[in-house]
């Protein structure tokens, strides 16, 4: 067996609509997810022991079962038992490069990239869509990492259609190191502030559902100027209250020439949109200017029509 070398790109979200509740007690969602050229790294290894092992260059990453990346190796054990005990366990290698608690689902990345890269070790011979479906299992941003793009997710964010790729719009993250955002949090204070608006008909919520039209003609129509007047995301109405941080760095983008400025899926990352690299790195550099705080972190990127990827290839 040899080693696999993934790229594990984050994700950012153009459109968040929360319809209402499931009877899984997760979220009925309508979002548009973007893959994006920040991404870690995450290596696959064959073990000598039976173990299962995670090892990252960021210390305050979890190194074990509660890593998503660990749970995501733990599952392959489980699924396709004869060819654990066959060929061992396995070794995890992290290179971070998507911040923690950002809302850039840089977790359910490397946990993606981590059943892609057991699947080809293994030599299991897995279909994208069986891989999805693994995923859809751990968590709900899983499979569309595995696929990336542009995609419409529904559901709790597992089902997905791919959208016409986006690929010449540029991105500007803005995050305080320091300020992570709980998505589970997130959810569950606009449950608790706005439950008693969710729609409680099936045609309620279909017609809520329409309201995303809007940003799928813009998309399939490459409007990137419609594109970033028509960013929404239902669960800044409860985080950018509770972090007036966040709500600072949405207020400064949008004084510059932006396509649109929004935070992405539960924060604590706001992101800003450009149709040039050269507008990016002055955006980036205005924002230096305005908020001069050390623990202010930014970069430059760019859309990225795939997801998992090897490296090389």
């Amino acid at each position: 067996m040899r080693s696999y070398s993934l790229i594990a790109p984050a994700k950012i979200n153009l459109y968040l609509q929360i319809v209402g509740d499931r009877p899984d007690g997760f979220h009925e969602l309508v979002m548009v997810l973007q893959s994006i050229e920040l991404a870690d790294r995450v290596t696959v290894h064959p073990s000598v022991t039976d173990a299962i092992r995670v090892r990252c260059d960021n210390a305050a990453v979890p190194q074990d079962q509660t890593n998503l990346a660990y749970r995501a190796a733990e599952l392959m054990t489980r699924q396709f038992p004869e060819m654990y005990a066959k060929l061992g366990g396995v070794d995890i290698d992290l290179q971070k490069r998507i911040p923690m608690g950002a809302g850039l689902a840089g977790g359910s990345g490397n946990a993606a990239a981590v059943l892609v890269g057991i699947d080809m070790m293994w030599n299991l011979g897995l279909t994208q869509s069986e891989l999805q479906d693994l995923a859809a299992t751990l968590g709900s941003d899983i499979p569309f990492c595995i696929s990336g793009g542009t995609a419409l997710a529904t559901g709790r964010g597992e089902k997905l259609d791919p959208l016409p790729d986006l690929d010449d719009v540029f991105v500007v993250l803005a995050k305080y190191r320091e300020l992570p955002v709980s998505t589970p949090w997130a959810y569950k204070a606009y449950r608790q502030q706005f439950g008693e608006s969710y729609p409680r008909s099936q045609a309620e919520i279909a017609q809520q559902k329409q309201r995303s039209r809007g940003m799928m003609s813009a998309i399939s129509h490459h409007d990137f100027k419609q594109i970033g007047q028509l960013l929404h995301n239902d669960l800044e109405r409860v985080v950018l209250p509770e972090f007036p941080k966040v709500q600072q760095l949405r207020d400064e983008f949008q004084k510059f020439e932006v396509l649109g400025a929004m935070m992405s899926g539960s924060g604590s990352t706001v992101f800003a949109l450009t149709e040039t690299r050269a507008q990016a790195e002055m955006v980036m550099m205005k924002m230096r200017e305005a908020i001069p705080d050390p623990e202010l972190e930014l970069w430059v990127t760019k859309f990225s029509s795939s997801g998992v990827k090897l490296v090389g290839n």
